[in-house]
């Protein structure tokens, strides 16, 4: 599949004023008055699948309460397309009556939000039920930026395991209404390199902790530092027990994130600094010896905020050559994605500063004009795409 992506964040910050915000990037990108505009523009370029989602925010407005107008209008639209959509049913936020990660409720209420969409829309079939679990925790819980705004690993691991425990029992939820149903978790993959030998350890333990929303997602056992980390920091032996037990790994589908801000050098205090060292095959490679199911890359962009044009369209290259070395080395490769469809709004500081900045990370600018990268993603498509529908992609 060639995928783009609806860029659908939604996370609190701490506002000028210092109370809650709401930062909603289908808002700031002029989603929700665009979005037959978006899907004609998915067409127009050829792409297969689009990963999206409706703003759960917005949609659960309490136990069993749901406001399904904006879903079924764009599903409705989606589907009259034929685009295939891989469903993200929680991108960074929730909603306001849940609070935040730290709340241990959120796992059950969000598992009958899953099902409630999987009956409203039973003939969606991909599935992202949290995007990027680690990414959500790390900043929600460790780095303070989103949502409880904490920063501590006590509040990491309390996020984490609630992320994780909801995802599972969403999917659990959706089986029970469409079977067939495939899950792609969308994952940041990470390294870490230590600086020089003072950093070792650290960097060590940040490498066993960008594993850790997969760990427990696909019922892997971590080491045995990281299982001490866990029960130092609030986790239960049967806690850590539902996860081994309750895997849903046998109909998940990995996808692995990469961005060049996704590898980092690390110094001995813990602080990192930006790098892109290994790249995307190398990577991914660590991740699929680790779990052994088949991949998708569903994530990249344009990694230079200045000019743009010409790093996108060497970058979208470097993606793909990385992608095919990955399938001609055996790895089962299901697709590929660039993201997002039109440019982003304040990712420039990961959302937590409301500054209205233009990131020009699209195939299509927000006056959804097709950018130099759109038209060299549709030529890559159009080039490639009769290979991979016969015999270059292992899975359909």
């Amino acid at each position: 599949m060639f995928a783009t992506g609806i860029e659908g964040s939604y996370p609190v910050i701490a506002g000028r004023d210092g109370a809650d915000q709401r930062i909603d990037e289908m808002e700031k990108t002029g989603h929700y008055l665009r979005w037959k505009d978006d899907l004609c523009l998915v067409r127009a370029l050829g792409i297969d699948a689009l990963r999206c989602g409706p703003p759960y925010y917005k949609v659960h407005l309490g136990p069993g309460r749901y406001d399904w107008e904006f879903p079924d209008a764009f599903f409705a639209e989606v589907q009259r397309l034929r685009i295939k959509p891989i469903v993200d049913l929680c991108h960074f936020g929730l909603p306001d009556w849940l609070g935040n990660f730290q709340n241990p409720e959120f796992a059950h209420f969000f598992a009958e939000y899953a099902g409630a969409f999987a009956q409203r829309f039973p003939w969606v079939e991909l599935y992202t039920p949290i995007n990027e679990i680690y990414v959500t925790a790390k900043f929600s819980a460790h780095e303070g930026l989103w949502n409880e705004r904490l920063r501590s690993d006590r509040a990491f691991v309390t996020a984490i395991k609630h992320l994780a425990k909801a995802n599972i029992l969403a999917t659990e939820a959706i089986l029970k209404v469409q079977p067939t149903a495939r899950f792609i978790q969308s994952e940041s993959s990470e390294y870490f390199h230590p600086c020089g030998p003072d950093a070792v350890n650290v960097a060590r333990h940040m490498n066993d902790m960008r594993f850790l929303a997969l760990d427990l997602t696909y019922g892997h056992d971590v080491y045995a530092r990281m299982y001490e980390f866990l029960l130092d920091n609030g986790m239960t032996r049967d806690e850590y027990h539902f996860f081994l037990d309750r895997s849903v790994k046998p109909v998940c589908i990995m996808g692995n994130d990469y961005y060049a801000t996704n590898e980092h050098i690390v110094y001995p205090d813990g602080s990192t600094f930006v790098c892109e060292m290994f790249g995307y095959y190398v990577i991914t490679q660590q991740y699929y010896d680790r779990y052994r199911i088949p991949v998708m890359h569903t994530e990249t962009n344009n990694r230079d905020a200045g000019n743009g044009e010409k790093d996108a369209r060497s970058w979208l290259e470097k993606q793909w050559s990385n992608l095919l070395r990955l399938k001609s080395d055996g790895v089962p490769i299901l697709g590929f994605t660039w993201y997002s469809l039109v440019d982003q709004v304040d990712w420039d500081s990961s959302l937590a500063v409301d500054a209205g900045n233009v990131n020009r990370y699209g195939l299509c600018d927000l006056e959804r004009r097709v950018r130099p990268v759109g038209e060299a993603y549709r030529d890559l498509i159009h080039t490639w795409k009769h290979r991979i529908s016969n015999d270059f992609i292992c899975l359909r």
